[in-house]
Parts: C-alpha cells; sequence; structure tokens
C-alpha cells in the first residue's frame, strides 16, 4: 500500500490518509479482508504522528471500512447500510457540486466527471 502525505496541503493529515484508503478499496489496491499496517509501522513508513494514524483508523471504523481485530489488527470490513449510505453520499455531493455549477460546470460536464470517476472504481 502506497500512501502519499502531502504536508502542505490545507487537508488534515488524518483525513489524507482515511480519503487514500477509501480510495484504495474502491480501486481494489486494498482488498476486503487485507490487513492494514499497525499504527505503528504506518507512522514510521509515512512519517507523521501515530496518534493521526489512529485517528484515521478510528475514523474508517466508525464510517464501516474498517474493523479492529483483537489479533489480526486494523482488517478491511465494508459494513453497508445501502440507505444511510446513499443519505451520506448525497450529504457528501451537495458541497462540490455546489462549487462546480458556481464555476459555471455544467450538468451534462458534472455527469462526465462522475463518469470517468467511476470508471476508475470496481464492478462500474
Amino acid at each position: 500500500m502506497i500512501i502519499e502525505i502531502d504536508f502542505e496541503s490545507d487537508e488534515a493529515l488524518y483525513l489524507q490518509l482515511r480519503n487514500q484508503i477509501i480510495r484504495g478499496i474502491a480501486t481494489q489496491l486494498i482488498l476486503e479482508g487485507e490487513v492494514l499496517p499497525s499504527v505503528r509501522r504506518l507512522s514510521d513508513d509515512i512519517g507523521i504522528n501515530m496518534h493521526t494514524v489512529n485517528k484515521a483508523y478510528s475514523v474508517l471504523r466508525e464510517e464501516g471500512y474498517v474493523k479492529m481485530d483483537r489479533r489480526r489488527g486494523v482488517v478491511v470490513a465494508v459494513d453497508s447500510n445501502r440507505l444511510e449510505d446513499l443519505e451520506r453520499a448525497k450529504k457528501d455531493l451537495y458541497i462540490p457540486i455546489a462549487k462546480a455549477t458556481c464555476k459555471g460546470i455544467s450538468r451534462a460536464e458534472i455527469h462526465a466527471l462522475v463518469d470517468d470517476i467511476l470508471n476508475e472504481y470496481k464492478g462500474e
């Protein structure tokens, strides 16, 4: 698993890490059942604080992307409640779509962008 952190970004480090893991799952670079690196190992590998990695893992657990297993560690286990997931996706898309609309990006262009992104992910 290759994680690249942008230390110059305004986005919080734990969110960068979380987002890259989610994208890895969506693109099948990280598979269901795969064990993620330990907090200590990942923090050493990418050069960030252990608390930051722990926070990213905690958020991923809360959002239903991983489970904590006492023996194995952090395991990719996507827990899905379709209705909740659809509502969350809709909520998460409001601002990016509003920003695009404010910048004059058309409905057709937004649809094309979404299609391009979906083409990168599994099963689409």
